[in-house]
């Protein structure tokens, strides 16, 4: 609550900022423009964080158009990477969570090789995340060498590269034992400016610490019912932002998108609408729009992605109720959105009916 109260003000002050600007003949055309002058303004400020070499707002209003998200959607990440320099997104599969931590990460960083990503999985360690012994064959014969692992190499990169930001993208945060991959490096999330010793510290090493223009972006599967979620320190030390099917940006994203690329196939989005308000009771297994977002989407492509690869999902999902699991046919979905791809009001359907049948039975009378 306290976050989001900050951030409220913090938007109200670029608010009222961008007005006393115009007061003055600065035309600032939104809060991204405002917030870029603000840190200009700050010469305190001697971290190198993400306002002292913001993107282009251009570049940004492009990558929002390029994604089908708001601007403010894409400038509310923004200002939370520069506070913390490390977010979370979290939702259900098909959101679109890792493609938007990408694409975002390329626009900030302004080159591709400044983002790394990573994926976690059970089996996932301290030695393959940090730094860790590994099996190397050096003239026929068999051994072990220490060998850094992505966040030691993207941090050198950083250190190398200051005037510049560097991303690293955790797919999947959750499904790696958090406590053992981070191990002490959960100290230096909260901590930029702390050093620590490493556990496989070499001999005349300096102590580690994370540097600065090193932004973090995890993503988490809250659908997954086989993994936990993550634990109260990890999540004193991210922002969380939520991709929800049910809530914008993301609910209307594949309206926009079909609009743009297949008008003729808007009654998709209208079931997918529909079948979320059926999974109403856990709005964290929703149906995801980027199942149906490709370029050479038809309408014959329809049934086929709905039966392999939705259908199975909400069959997981609701695993053994067999007459909910019927309520989501293709379909049966289809014939119940189609007063509404018609024009007509869904929820007051009945009552027109009702209304022609009377009409028909007095004139049948008269």
């Amino acid at each position: 609550a306290v976050e989001s109260e900050l951030y409220a003000h913090f938007l109200g002050f670029l608010d009222r900022f961008i007005k006393e600007a115009q007061g003055h003949g600065v035309n600032l055309r939104h809060r991204l423009e405002a917030h870029v002058v603000v840190w200009l303004l700050d010469e305190e400020d001697t971290l190198p964080k993400l306002g002292s070499q913001s993107p282009d707002p251009e570049t940004l209003q492009e990558l929002a158009d390029e994604l089908i998200l708001s601007t403010d959607f894409l400038e509310r990440i923004y200002t939370l990477l520069n506070d913390k320099r490390q977010v979370i997104f979290q939702g259900p599969p098909g959101t679109g969570k890792t493609y938007v931590a990408q694409a975002l990460a390329n626009c900030l960083a302004g080159k591709k090789d400044r983002v790394t990503l990573v994926q976690f999985h059970p089996s996932y360690t301290y030695e393959d995340f940090v730094r860790g012994f590994r099996p190397t064959l050096k003239d026929g014969k068999a051994g072990f060498e220490l060998q850094d692992g992505p966040l030691l190499r993207v941090a050198e990169k950083a250190v190398n590269d200051r005037d510049s930001r560097h991303f690293l993208i955790i797919d999947e945060v959750n499904r790696g034992n958090l406590a053992k991959v981070f191990g002490e490096l959960y100290f230096l999330l909260e901590y930029r400016d702390k050093k620590i010793r490493m556990q496989y510290q070499q001999e005349g090493e300096d102590d580690f610490t994370l540097p600065e223009n090193l932004y973090i972006i995890g993503t988490m599967n809250t659908a997954d019912r086989s993994i936990a979620l993550v634990d109260l320190p990890l999540r004193r030390r991210f922002y969380f932002v939520e991709f929800l099917p049910d809530e914008d940006p993301v609910k209307s994203v594949l309206a926009r998108w079909l609009d743009k690329r297949a008008p003729e196939l808007a009654w998709v989005a209208k079931v997918v609408e529909e079948a979320n308000k059926l999974m109403e009771d856990d709005r964290h297994a929703a149906i995801g729009p980027s199942y149906f977002m490709k370029e050479t989407l038809k309408e014959e492509d329809i049934p086929r992605i709905w039966k392999h690869s939705v259908l199975p999902y909400i069959e997981e999902r609701l695993f053994g109720d067999d007459n909910k699991i019927s309520r989501f046919h293709l379909k049966t979905l289809r014939e119940k959105v189609a007063p509404q791809v018609l024009g007509v009001d869904n929820d007051n359907q009945e009552e027109e009916d009702a209304k022609n049948e009377s009409d028909s039975v007095n004139s049948a009378a008269d």
